[in-house]
């Protein structure tokens, strides 16, 4: 699948995603529409925990990515409001910005999760 997750910053959750998504033979990518200026010092611990590759994870904004082609859209449930990209889902996933290793772990979690299911309901199709 090629998966598109967008949240507001760009530097925990989504970056999370896209890693784990790609880590599971996925094309992801990930985007802003306020992006920070590096990826999260926990998100990358937590992707190392897992043995998951954070290298070329880095903040970007919606408007660097080509919106076009990709399978799902999925906001990290941050409320991004975007008229140009359609959401397919939102994850409802809050925010782990400034916060300890274990809530990163949930988060991470809930994202594995949520890949398992969007795999599972592809297969189905």
């Amino acid at each position: 699948m090629r998966l598109l997750f967008v949240c507001v910053g760009n530097t925990c959750r989504s970056q999370i995603a896209e890693a784990l998504a790609r880590n599971r033979g996925h094309e992801a990518v990930s985007a802003g529409t306020d992006p920070g200026d590096r990826v999260a010092e926990n998100a990358i611990a937590i992707l190392e925990e897992m043995g998951v590759n954070s290298e070329g994870l880095y903040p970007k904004s919606v408007d660097s990515v080509d919106l076009n082609g990709f399978d799902k859209t999925i906001s990290m449930g941050c409320g991004v409001h975007c008229p140009s990209i359609p959401m397919d889902e939102d994850w409802g996933l809050e925010d782990p910005v400034g916060r300890d290793l274990e809530f990163y772990r949930g988060v991470s979690n809930r994202i594995m999760g949520r890949l398992v299911i969007l795999e599972t309901n592809d297969t189905d199709a």
